[in-house]
């Protein structure tokens, strides 16, 4: 195997170096000024930069010495000094005729103190009043941060005289991208550009974020070496917070491959990160006054504030807006059935919350979606992937980067989705809405060619980029961001819909308790009636008889007709009472479960009907092997019974009647189909079937109760099946039903074991399944 790819390249190297330079600790200063660091509490002279000499003529043995006496005059500012904070200043110095100004800033135990010429530089001085007084008004006049940034490049470009300032953020990759510039004739114009993210290392980032204001005034400067006065070497000393700190000499020919000889940078910090900085650059050395460099700091300090106000202010707006969609989302799904696949029936709320093009409810195999969304075959495949995620929110602006083995499979193209916001409602189940954005191409225009940012010369040292000419990028495969105000909106809705499903699972269960209630008293009515009513049914007949036999000489042959009426109605009332009897006690007697021979039971129920009907031509088809059953024999029997006497009695008017009974083996289980070429029924009523004394042809030609295609599918629905029909007129009709397997059942009863109690946190089906009312309605049927 080639391990070339695995061993870091000598530049690879080099440019993890960089990113790991100790540039707080460089052990130097710029030459401009001097250093010194004494003890905060004693005064005493701690580490000194070794231009001192330059100031102060002495041996080098006397020269700390010198130092001391010379910082003598404003040791008194040291108490006032804050550990941590950046400098503050603590007056003027006059040595040597030369008038020094004088900052100080306290790190741990050591005050530093920096001297700089306060002599005129050659930017405009502009006092500090003049910002508060004439700048934040038109900064907060601006509606726009682009705006805002224009504004303040012109005048920090004013303060200080700079040849070029500019504006730039970092966006979500480190890059940074030029918002707005302000430049003289003869400088390149980079507003619109981008700047690599390496150009700036971590961690000259993070100092950024702690010191606010850096300036170079020559990149031709030649460090000045800073030393303990125990004679230790200086780079243990830290220079963070220090105007003075020498810089990384790759950045120095950064800045001269650019052009630029004079820099200074000042950070925008929003929300405590760096946002962005402002950066200011010429082509000539200039050293510019502690006056202004606190003018430009304060305008970076304003800067920050403005654009965290906006910000804030756009983010207010938008939360609005989105929590009125979210609101009209969940007032829309409470006015339903709760099932989340409502959401896409009013698509509107839902695809403008996420400014998507596209959205789609996904729960286990099943999806709904609206708008450009991939096919569902992906869907679903995009429902097992997010399932195997543990994010309740998940976002991504470059989904076939990040969710390739879908974007690459055949069966499953994304197609020009680049972009997907999910959110996840249940664990239990893969149920999850999903929002798309479609690919956008974009042109980025860098300051230079980015895969070009380092190189190694001759000194085996690593070189920063030679060019910043315009370089033009053009990048595929994502979308829009999703913004944090769209992804907390998500969030809500999510807590929502969760609050909305519980509320209706709860109200679900208690309607489904309730019917279960009503059920089991509607069958202990009609087990009493029905068990009440045998008697007086048999004493009513036994009577008319009674009456027949002792006064039937007497009676005209208009009244022996009506007895006789009156005696066929009692008798088939009984037969209604004991029907009625038989089916509340298939409710209520216990299921012993058994395997049952159905080719056995065919046999001797073709028999039986053979032996009912000898006037009869019954043509009987058995398809056999027919399956063996797993359930109550005896319930079992009653059921298919019913069904072929059924069959056998609505063919009655053919000649010859063909009834075909074959078996059924489906991934729901094994049952058995009974079809005849009998009188049939239309569809529309198939649902009138199977309810109690439902009748859909006249009882003159056919009898019975009406109340054993309700006892079938009781019988069948008890034992976990279910019951179809299917029939034309006057062409016949087919009844099948399946039962589950032995396997099937007793994977069930494990499962319902090891599922109860139901954990707390688990949340219902919501998905193309009846409500609770309509499952119970089902489940028992109602007897009356």
């Amino acid at each position: 195997m080639n391990t070339d790819a695995l061993v870091p390249s000598p530049t690879d190297l080099q440019i993890a170096q960089c990113a790991s330079e100790p540039i707080r600790v460089p052990g130097a200063i710029q030459p401009h000024g001097w250093l010194a660091a004494v003890d905060w509490r004693s005064g005493g002279l701690v580490a000194f930069s070794e231009n001192w000499a330059t100031l102060l003529s002495s041996t080098p043995d006397m020269l700390p010495a010198r130092i001391e006496g010379v910082l003598d005059a404003v040791g008194g500012m040291r108490p006032g000094l804050v550990d941590g904070e950046g400098p503050v200043s603590c007056g003027t110095l006059t040595i040597a005729s030369r008038r020094l100004h004088v900052s100080g800033h306290r790190i741990g135990g050591l005050a530093y103190l920096e001297l700089e010429s306060d002599t005129e530089d050659a930017g405009n001085r502009a006092p500090i009043y003049s910002l508060a007084r004439h700048l934040v008004p038109m900064m907060q006049r601006t509606a726009a941060v682009t705006e805002l940034c224009r504004v303040v490049v012109a005048e920090m470009k004013r303060l200080t005289g700079f040849g070029r300032c500019l504006a730039y953020r970092f966006d979500a990759d480190g890059h940074g991208e030029v918002l707005a510039e302000a430049i003289e004739p003869g400088y390149d114009a980079y507003a619109g550009h981008r700047f690599p993210g390496s150009d700036i290392p971590p961690q000259a980032r993070e100092l950024y974020r702690i010191n606010h204001i850096r300036l170079i005034a020559d990149a031709h400067y030649k460090p000045v070496p800073v030393r303990f006065v125990d004679g230790r070497d200086g780079t243990a000393l830290d220079l963070s917070q220090a105007a003075l700190r020498s810089v990384s000499p790759v950045h120095l020919e950064y800045m001269r491959n650019m052009r630029t000889l004079a820099s200074m940078s000042v950070s925008i910090i929003v929300g405590g990160k760096l946002w962005g900085l402002v950066s200011c650059h010429d082509h000539d050395p200039k050293q510019l006054s502690w006056q202004t460099r606190m003018a430009c700091e304060h305008l970076g300090q304003l800067l920050s504030l403005q654009i965290e106000a906006k910000e804030e202010n756009e983010q207010v707006t938008e939360q609005l807006r989105l929590r009125q969609l979210t609101l009209a989302i969940v007032s829309h799904l409470s006015d339903s059935d709760a099932t989340l696949q409502r959401l896409v029936e009013e698509p509107g709320p839902l695809l403008r919350l996420a400014r998507a093009t596209g959205a789609a409810v996904i729960l286990n195999d099943t999806c709904w979606a609206v708008g450009e969304t991939p096919g569902r075959e992906t869907l679903l495949a995009l429902g097992q992937w997010l399932g195997n995620r543990v994010d309740q929110v998940w976002h991504s602006d470059r989904l076939p980067v990040e969710a390739s083995s879908l974007g690459e499979a055949q069966d499953h193209p994304l197609g020009s989705t680049a972009g997907l916001l999910a959110i996840s409602i249940s664990k239990l189940h893969r149920h999850h809405i999903v929002w798309f954005r479609p690919e956008i191409v974009q042109t980025i225009v860098w300051a230079g060619d980015p895969r070009k940012e380092s190189a190694t010369g001759e000194d085996s040292r690593l070189h920063p980029r030679r060019s910043f000419a315009s370089w033009k990028q053009q990048v595929s495969g994502r979308s829009l961001p999703w913004t944090p105000g769209e992804v907390h909106a998500v969030q809500e809705l999510r807590q929502a819909l969760i609050g909305i499903v519980l509320r209706r699972a709860e109200e679900m269960a208690e309607v489904a308790m309730e019917l279960g209630r009503v059920n089991k008293e509607l069958e202990a009515f009609s087990y009493t009636v029905s068990h009440d009513l045998r008697a007086p049914m048999r004493h009513i007949a036994g009577f008319v008889d009674l009456v027949l036999e002792m006064e039937g000489g007497a009676l005209s042959e208009r009244s022996r007709r009506y007895l006789a009426h009156v005696k066929e109605a009692s008798a088939h009332a009984g037969q209604l009472v004991d029907a009625l009897l038989d089916f509340s006690r298939m409710g209520r007697s216990a299921i012993k479960h058994g395997s049952i021979n159905t080719g056995h039971l065919i046999d001797d129920l073709i028999a039986e009907q053979t032996t009912l009907n000898k006037d009869r031509r019954i043509e009987w088809s058995v398809q056999r092997p027919l399956p063996r059953l797993w359930g109550d024999p005896v319930l079992l029997q009653v059921a298919i019974r019913n069904l072929v006497a059924n069959a056998v009695k609505y063919t009655r008017p053919r000649d010859p009647a063909r009834i075909e009974i074959a078996g059924i083996d489906t991934e729901e289980g094994v049952g058995l189909s009974i079809s005849d070429n009998g009188v049939g029924f239309q569809m529309k009523y198939v649902n009138k079937l199977f309810g109690v004394f439902q009748r859909l042809h006249q009882s003159e030609s056919f009898e019975g109760t009406g109340i054993g295609l309700a006892s079938v599918r009781r019988i069948v629905e008890r034992h976990g099946g279910h019951v179809e029909a299917w029939g034309e007129a006057d062409r016949g009709a087919r009844f099948r039903f399946t039962l589950p397997t032995r396997a099937m059942h007793e994977a069930q009863s494990a499962d319902s074991l090891a599922s109860s109690p139901a954990p707390s946190g688990a949340l219902p089906s919501v998905g193309p399944t009846a409500n609770a009312s309509e499952r119970a309605a089902r489940t028992d049927t109602s007897l009356f």
